[in-house]
């Protein structure tokens, strides 16, 4: 299923789970903020509120490092006898190498299938057996697995998930039916899915050469490809304990899980195969790019747009300008874009707008609109233009920014109460170069920003030359499921 990188505020971004797949684009409404870091694994420059073997302690959270290189957070919640255990490895789908996409999320499929010591499917039925809920999810710069347990299992729990950091067994036996399983995911939840291939396409338009352009789940044919061979080289290169931190959230203190995490996971040896992680900053784009889905199976038109946009490690301010830019524009029924095209033109059924900070290497900003019967893609999109150059324009009020501040503030409230989410929100923001110390100063980054700061966010924002534009429309005639009716233009400015 689709995961968060995230905040204090959690919202969906490409990502998918051995339970599903979803691809993330311009028509979903998103109800968080994400923050995106510095990436500092193996060789990378160490987090302030990092120390090897020495304990940090926050107001939310306390961590060490084991010698083996593992990092250990505790996020003590003793509402209910209650903990949710997670690894987070240092690795997603932009970390694989080139004409293996999709393996990253293959592997996540692959640590289900067994060790010596626990059979093929096992950890599951064990998990369920004692009351328990498991999961993992893949993105494109993380890969993370999680129990939810009663705290008297959760040394079962550490032990299992600390035997497949380095006893995976995986054999032609178990590997090639579960490719099939991954491209029969692909089938059901991508390629016959209108809203999820255009925007496929559009990731692809937006990064020409780089790795966010290419699915989390790979392409079919890289999939059909791959080979027991390659998700052991992949676990090896990237599944050790010093590319790892362990979240244990609930009802534990760091007295409690200190020595069970060096029982499970402090006598794992490291492979010695980690490299430093390598990535870029994607180009920029020389011209507005377009593309046109025609296909029967969608059921509304609609419209979206994306543009490329800061990351939040590149300036905190910025970042915290542009997510209540972002609110203002498109959070909701009382904002700018609703409040135009929906309420008082009349031309959209539903209209908004989002911000995605997160990722190591550059950010995301979309628009998205779905019209009215009897309105156009055209018409729309010339109402949108319009009332994205007004916004732009016009400099914001004072009780716009409030709501703003109120709507994002009390989302990261609500999401804060949730023990998973909280796990969920250290991880990704971790395994993404982030520190602890940026999560707390979060909300305190949100309420100084002023009138001026959004107002110079909004003039940067929408770039034309730095977009992507897709149409979705229903065909007239029938298609066959793994056609791809696609026109793609460039439009020179």
């Amino acid at each position: 299923m689709p995961d968060q990188k995230s905040s204090p505020v959690l919202k969906p971004v490409p990502m998918i789970s051995r339970f599903g797949f979803h691809l993330f684009i311009g028509l979903i409404v998103f109800a968080g903020i994400v923050l995106g870091y510095r990436s500092w694994s193996n060789g990378g420059d160490v987090p302030e509120d990092v120390q090897v073997g020495g304990l940090q302690s926050s107001a939310m959270s306390q961590s060490y490092t084991l010698d083996n290189g593992l990092r250990v957070v505790v996020i003590p919640d003793h509402r209910a006898p209650v903990v949710t255990h997670m690894v987070w490895y240092n690795v997603g789908a932009s970390d694989e190498p080139a004409g293996k996409s999709g393996i990253a999320h293959f592997l996540e499929h692959l640590m289900f299938k067994g060790t010596k010591k626990i059979a093929p499917g096992e950890l599951s039925k064990i998990v369920a057996r004692n009351g328990g809920q498991d999961n993992a999810f893949t993105s494109q710069d993380y890969t993370g697995y999680f129990q939810r347990v009663a705290k008297d299992r959760l040394p079962l729990v550490m032990e299992m998930e600390a035997d497949r950091m380095t006893n995976l067994v995986l054999t032609d036996a178990e590997v090639l039916p579960e490719r099939d399983v991954v491209l029969e995911e692909r089938r059901a939840r991508t390629d016959n899915n209108p809203s999820a291939l255009l925007g496929e396409q559009m990731s692809a338009l937006q990064y020409p050469n780089h790795a966010y352009g290419i699915p989390v789940i790979g392409w079919p044919n890289e999939i059909a490809a791959l080979t027991t061979q390659d998700a052991i080289s992949f676990y090896r290169a990237h599944y050790s304990p010093e590319n790892a931190i362990l979240i244990v959230a609930g009802d534990v203190t760091l007295e409690e899980l200190r020595p069970l995490a060096e029982k499970y996971y402090g006598s794992i040896a490291q492979t010695g195969d980690v490299k430093p992680r390598v990535r870029t900053t994607p180009a920029p784009l020389s011209a507005a790019q377009r593309v046109v889905r025609e296909d029967a199976r969608a059921r509304q038109p609609s419209l979206s747009r994306t543009y490329s946009a800061p990351n939040y490690h590149v300036d905190h301010a910025q970042g915290a300008a542009i997510e209540l830019m972002t609110t203002m524009l498109g959070g909701g029924a009382t904002s700018t874009l609703y409040r135009r095209l929906v309420v008082e033109q009349q031309v959209a059924a539903a209209a908004g707008a989002w911000y995605q900070s997160g990722g190591l290497d550059i950010g995301r900003l979309g628009v998205y609109a779905v019209p009215r019967p009897g309105v156009s893609l055209e018409e729309l999109e010339a109402a949108l233009d319009k009332a994205l150059a007004d916004f732009v324009a016009t400099p914001p009020e004072q009780k716009q920014l409030d709501r703003a501040k109120s709507l994002l503030l009390a989302q990261t409230i609500y999401s804060r109460d949730s023990q998973q989410d909280m796990a969920r929100l250290f991880g990704s923001t971790l395994t993404s170069g982030g520190t602890i110390a940026e999560i707390e100063n979060w909300e305190q980054e949100i309420r100084k920003i002023d009138l001026p700061a959004v107002q110079k966010a909004a003039q940067g924002a929408f770039d034309l030359s730095q977009s992507v534009t897709g149409w979705l429309q229903p065909a007239q005639a029938p298609i066959p499921s793994h056609a791809d009716p696609v026109t793609s233009e460039q439009e020179e400015l």
